[in-house]
């Protein structure tokens, strides 16, 4: 096995690439070499995979936006990737190509194609982004991460999860402690984009929660670096011990501590919440494409695992009541806890593994 190498394209967000990483410490673990090709900004989430991992930083670009001059250079730039990658893959030739999504994995997607080597994707939301959609019906597997999920017309998927890394699985299934009468401990996050409306209404509302919850509360705060100085005083202000950082490395301990998750709907972010098992009240990115948030939080809303609030219809007082209505219930919130982690799949990154060995073989 030492001899086949598995070649992942991932880019842009942590949440395509933490369940890349995830199958690439699978891959690893099963004796495979692996290889991550990703851009400048998806190489920021890079830090986190194991050191067997080679990383090449890829040349692409898309047309959705950077103005009409990006535009108009945008194809060029994934022509010269997609060369680029051809000339790789023919010194190193990959026995199989996984995409997880982001224009990065155009040119690994397209030089895969293009030399006949097998390669699938995987979509980690409910909502199919643009670049999946394109190499959907030309790759020989679609793995999905949420399920139901809307797929292009005669593409047929299979449901396998989310794949979380390997320090969540480390606390998979964390006994939850329902809040009683010792500290309460809060996480917010808010993913790599839209974290701003968090910032402004969290803290809000937990001002306005009675001075006996407040006294008790213990908050992890994960806000932009420009609202990280206002978000603190404002705690501070509210008399609420918070801790307030741009980007916690530490979010599966911090997830096993908690008694409450407020979160945007990213798909990684809902991997880690199920899989952990944790009660949450879900407030999806208005802005992302194809509402594929919503479609994300969806099934954890019906199952009673999580509050789903559109951001459009949020304030802070609503905020207010549904925090202080979980963390002065026990019992609703120990239910909430045990519907999340009846939604996880800890075994997401096995069966993708699966996938991978079916078509490689």
């Amino acid at each position: 096995m030492a001899d086949r190498l598995a070649l992942i394209a991932a880019g842009g967000t942590g949440g395509h690439m933490f369940p890349a990483q995830a199958l690439a410490e699978m891959l690893l673990a099963k004796g495979w070499r692996v290889k991550l090709s990703t851009d400048d900004r998806g190489a920021r989430y890079a830090g986190g995979f194991p050191a067997g991992v080679q990383r090449a930083v890829v040349r692409s670009a898309t047309t959705a936006r950077g103005g009409l001059a990006g535009k108009l250079t945008a194809p060029l730039k994934i022509a010269a990737g997609v060369i680029a990658a051809r000339a790789d893959f023919r010194r190193d030739r990959p026995s199989v190509v996984i995409g997880f999504g982001g224009y990065p994995t155009i040119p690994a997607l397209s030089a895969a194609r293009t030399m006949r080597l097998p390669c699938m994707i995987h979509e980690q939301n409910g909502v199919m982004g643009r670049v999946n959609r394109i190499f959907a019906p030309r790759v020989r597997r679609v793995a999905c991460g949420t399920w139901p999920a809307d797929l292009p017309d005669g593409v047929r998927g299979v449901h396998t999860g989310n794949p979380v890394r390997a320090a969540v699985l480390d606390r998979a299934g964390a006994p939850y402690a329902a809040p009683g009468q010792g500290d309460l401990h809060l996480l917010v996050i808010g993913g790599s984009q839209g974290a701003r409306v968090l910032s402004d209404l969290v803290p809000a509302a937990i001002a306005a929660l009675p001075q006996k919850i407040r006294a008790r509360l213990r908050v992890s705060h994960q806000a932009r670096a420009e609202d990280a100085d206002r978000v603190t005083a404002a705690y501070a202000d509210a008399g609420v011990a918070a801790d307030v950082q741009p980007f916690f490395a530490d979010v599966p301990d911090r997830l096993a501590r908690a008694q409450l998750v407020v979160s945007r709907a990213g798909a990684s972010s809902i991997a880690d919440i199920t899989v952990i098992g944790r009660p949450a009240i879900l407030i999806p990115y208005a802005a992302a494409t194809g509402d594929h948030q919503t479609a994300n939080a969806r099934a954890l809303a019906e199952a009673g695992a999580a509050l789903l609030r559109a951001e459009s219809e949020l304030d802070a007082s609503g905020l207010t009541r549904d925090i202080g209505a979980i963390l002065t219930d026990p019992a609703r919130a120990a239910a909430m806890a045990a519907a999340s982690l009846k939604l996880g799949r800890p075994d997401a990154a096995s069966r993708l593994y699966d996938l991978v060995t079916e078509i490689a073989a």
